[in-house]
């Protein structure tokens, strides 16, 4: 029963009459430059995997940084072993993407 009602508001809720103003790229107003499809570098790709690699990282870093006191008078040093055990695979990562050349542009 789940199934047949999402099926029939995928048919109610789609666009029954398409056109081809509907499915032309819109660019801030003005006319298109180029096609749909447009070939780019594949490092933009990878730096910003980089990013959000390290950026993901600051995210769990901070509350751990944030509430490191309270926990290290119950905890100690294995709370502090788990962020260097982590922080020391991401180095590990970035050294290895530094040694095969990913980080370079060239």
């Amino acid at each position: 029963m789940l199934l047949m009602s999402w099926m029939l508001s995928i048919m109610k809720i789609r666009p029954q009459k398409p056109s081809p103003i509907k499915q032309a790229i819109y660019e801030c107003g003005f006319e298109t430059l180029s096609g749909r499809w447009s070939q780019f570098n594949f490092r933009f790709y990878a730096f910003a995997l980089i990013f959000v690699v390290f950026d993901v990282e600051v995210v769990f870093l901070f509350p751990w940084a944030a509430s490191f006191g309270v926990m290290s008078a119950t905890f100690g040093a294995f709370v502090l072993l788990e962020m260097v055990v982590f922080v020391g695979i991401l180095v590990v990562g970035w050294l290895y993407a530094w040694r095969k050349g990913a980080l370079e542009w060239s």
